[in-house]
């Protein structure tokens, strides 16, 4: 059963590295953010501590924030 938190922590020196973490904490998530080609899909933003990031290479220091955001839509 998925329990939802707040905030989870993970490690990584690049928003791809961390992102990486975060799918080995929580399986298949990566996939829901970025594509098969490694790019960031349409509907996902990151924030590091409150800017939008679009890079994945972005090193990442100990004590950044990220900040997943995703659109919703639908009909």
């Amino acid at each position: 059963m998925y329990t939802q938190q707040p905030q989870v922590q993970a490690d990584g020196a690049t928003l791809a590295q961390l992102l990486d973490a975060l799918d080995s904490q929580f399986p298949g998530m990566r996939f829901r953010m970025i594509d098969e080609q490694g790019a960031i899909r349409a509907h996902i933003r990151f924030f590091i501590n409150g800017e939008l990031e679009w890079n994945l290479q972005r090193a990442l220091a100990p004590r950044d924030e990220l900040h997943i955001v995703c659109a919703l839509s639908g009909g």
